[in-house]
């Protein structure tokens, strides 16, 4: 979906930056502050907004007819009873656009139809004991078609573009996912981003699926309420992303918050304790194995995702062991960063997340922490949702999201 200019306006001052800004770039830019805005308070006015962005009363009606004008905004009822003119509040337009989503599992890969507001209007499902390319798409190939077929023809247009969520190298998985010796080589030169391409609206963008689930709960879920702070995300294995100054930090490679390496003690079966990764302490595989070794398909986890009560003593157990190895991880991420809150969420059903919420509080109130910031530990909001909507949402967030670096491109 293309976006058209905004019309000249007064605009904001010049940006306290090194270089020159271009008039586009801060047309845009003023157009993704106002879109961020509104997304994050739900409704805004036009006084609203030109308090909070510093933007002239003018230059808030130019831009904000703009978006309306191109079905972005929706103007609500007018406001009576305040003083002055009836003021009327903007939101945004469900069907104003929308991004498709990939996200590839260990067990499982989704597609997903998003909306502007990360409403999901259709999903199919695909599970498997481990992930091979060519399987991915041909269920893109048979599944997309069907998915956009959900939107009537005029709407296909506002399709954004699609993304993908997945984890990185998933041919050290092997043997974790008890795939056959080989069976995940074929990932070391395939590049799903540029084959999806082939079938599906583009751009194509592709992020770490655990990142993507931090910039769900960043951008639709309760992290807008924190300025800093980890997120915890545990499917099949552990990972994570960081917040910091309300923005997503991904590192210098794209893998902060790669908290499955991190070293925990753990209790050994012969009643000792040993140091491992957390991404062996605090992974749905090892829910999976303990079902296993009481005569229980671990795939049933993922056939039934929103009830796990029939598997509720192994899930008790797992949530025990999960709840100390991530006690001992948000500690140490506190030796690095004050963060003001640790989010937990993950593809389980929302009462064993709150559980394990509960669980993690309580082990590390019993850790010692002196030295210590005093931290939140709170449940995610996007439960299962967030790689999938993480994903769908990339590119909304690419053409639509606040970008410092828009005033600046040519």
């Amino acid at each position: 979906m293309q976006r058209s200019p905004v019309p000249d306006d007064p605009g904001p001052p010049p940006a306290p930056h090194g270089r020159g800004t271009n008039q586009t770039g801060v047309r845009l830019y003023n157009e993704r502050l106002i879109l961020s805005l509104i997304r994050r308070h739900g409704r805004l006015t036009k006084v609203d907004i030109a308090r909070l962005t510093g933007l002239s009363l003018q230059t808030t009606t130019v831009v904000m007819n703009r978006l309306e004008a191109d079905g972005l905004l929706l103007a609500g009822e007018r406001q009576r009873g305040r003083i002055g003119q009836p003021a009327v509040p903007y939101s945004l337009n469900p069907d104003g656009a929308y991004g498709l989503g990939m996200v590839v599992g260990r067990r499982a890969c989704e597609l997903v139809l998003l909306d502007f507001v990360a409403g999901v209007r259709r999903r199919e499902r695909l599970t498997y004991p481990y992930p091979l390319p060519d399987q991915l798409i041909a269920f893109a190939a048979r599944t997309l078609p069907d998915l956009m077929a959900t939107l009537p023809p005029p709407a296909r247009a506002r399709i954004c573009g699609t993304g993908i969520a997945m984890p990185f190298e998933l041919w050290n998985w092997e043997e974790v996912l008890e795939a056959p010796k080989g069976a995940l080589a074929a990932w070391r030169a395939f590049d799903l981003g540029a084959e999806l391409s082939r079938i599906a609206p583009g751009p194509v963008r592709v992020l770490n699926d655990a990142t993507a689930a931090c910039a769900a709960e960043l951008t639709f879920g309760g992290g807008s309420a924190y300025r800093d702070f980890a997120y915890f995300y545990i499917a099949t294995f552990i990972g994570g992303g960081i917040v910091l100054n309300g923005s997503l930090f991904p590192g210098r490679s794209g893998n902060a918050g790669a908290f499955g390496s991190m070293p925990v003690v753990a209790r050994t079966p012969g009643g000792g304790a040993g140091v491992q990764q957390l991404i062996r302490s605090a992974s749905l595989y090892r829910l999976e194995r303990q079902l296993g070794a009481i005569g229980i398909e671990g795939s049933q986890l993922w056939e039934q995702p929103d009830d796990w009560t029939r598997f509720a003593a192994p899930v008790e157990a797992w949530i025990a062991e999960s709840a100390e190895g991530l006690a001992q991880a948000i500690a140490s991420c506190l030796a690095v960063v004050d963060f003001e809150a640790m989010v937990i969420d993950g593809a389980f059903p929302a009462p064993v997340r709150d559980t394990l919420v509960k669980r993690t509080a309580a082990a590390f109130a019993r850790l010692d922490r002196q030295g210590l910031t005093e931290t939140r530990i709170v449940a995610g909001t996007m439960g299962r949702d967030a790689r999938a909507i993480g994903g769908a949402a990339l590119p909304l967030l690419d053409t639509f999201g606040r970008d410092l670096d828009v005033l600046f491109k040519d």
